[in-house]
């Protein structure tokens, strides 16, 4: 579970708890972003580090999710509005609603295509 969030410099930082070194992943619009360091910070407690390919970045919302490969399920996620301010956060709700449909949609048809 992610316990804590930052971006500092570039680069988002994160805590994530878990007894193993997790095997985790950073996705954004449906692509696997490379450079994900996992790192123990304490037992029990590891240090994430990401730096933010300049790529994804553009006028609006951007989400990044936090999951284990192969999986649809969300563990955490960072948001980066850029831009024109928004009116209000919902804005940034829909479009994590919509990165997570597109997860989920992935791991449907993939369960569909394997049985």
């Amino acid at each position: 579970m992610l316990e804590q969030s930052q971006i500092r410099a570039g680069r988002w930082e994160g805590i994530f708890a878990a007894e193993t070194h997790p095997a985790l992943e950073v996705v954004h619009l449906g692509a696997v972003l490379d450079g994900l360091s996992v790192t123990e910070a304490e037992p029990g407690k590891w240090r994430l580090s990401l730096p933010i390919p300049a790529e994804t970045l553009s006028d609006g919302v951007q989400t990044y999710l936090l999951r284990a490969p192969g999986t649809a399920e969300v563990l955490g996620r960072f948001v980066i509005v850029a831009g024109a301010p928004l009116d209000d956060d919902l804005r940034a709700e829909i479009e994590l609603m919509r990165a997570e449909l597109e997860l989920l949609k992935t791991a449907f048809r993939r369960h569909c295509a394997e049985g």
